[in-house]
């Protein structure tokens, strides 16, 4: 365990604690963990995941600014997308890591090319539902957060494979709290 994986790994946590809990604050801590993680995916041979993170930072950026003034100069609400939309995004999803799988698994040394190209494309997904403030993003996450704890166990990122193993209980937290929130409004 590396002082790289520690700090991104408390930042990460608290990142996606705020998440789950509605906090505008989720984009700018997650700025820094995504950066970090960056660092310690790539010393383990992890490259969809360093691809990863500087998605996460780009859309980061983009989901603080679409929080603050997304929806006509308002607070973007709480929304469902419809299940059809969702079956074919996930499949878009399975079917562009197939792609990127193969490519990692051809022309590099990646460890674990198609777990690692899932992790990614699931996570683009959760991350863009994210930013729209849809429900279902939390789906996604529990699935993300599935793989990616044996993945990461077996890298030997025992911090980050308990962190995300945090996250999947996280994400049902963020799924309780935002149906929730639907309900209200």
């Amino acid at each position: 365990m590396s002082p790289s994986e520690m700090a991104a790994c408390l930042a990460y946590a608290l990142s996606v604690w705020l998440a789950a809990r509605n906090s505008i604050h989720t984009w700018w801590i997650g700025i820094i963990g995504s950066g970090l993680y960056g660092w310690v995916f790539y010393s383990v041979q992890l490259y969809a995941d360093v691809t990863l993170q500087l998605f996460f930072i780009i859309t980061s950026i983009t989901g603080w600014v679409h929080w603050l003034k997304g929806h006509r100069g308002e607070v973007l609400p709480v929304r469902r997308t419809r299940p059809r939309h969702f079956f074919i995004l996930l499949a878009c999803a399975l079917l562009v890591a197939a792609g990127y799988g193969l490519i990692l698994h051809r022309y590099t040394n990646a460890w674990a090319p198609w777990v690692d190209s899932v992790i990614l494309t699931f996570s683009v997904l959760a991350q863009f539902m994210l930013m729209g403030r849809r429900l279902e993003n939390w789906y996604v996450w529990l699935a993300v957060n599935t793989l990616a704890v044996p993945l990461y166990a077996m890298r030997d990122l025992h911090l980050t494979a308990g962190l995300y193993l945090v996250f999947w209980f996280n994400a049902w937290h963020g799924l309780y709290q935002w149906r929730k929130e639907i309900r209200a409004q």
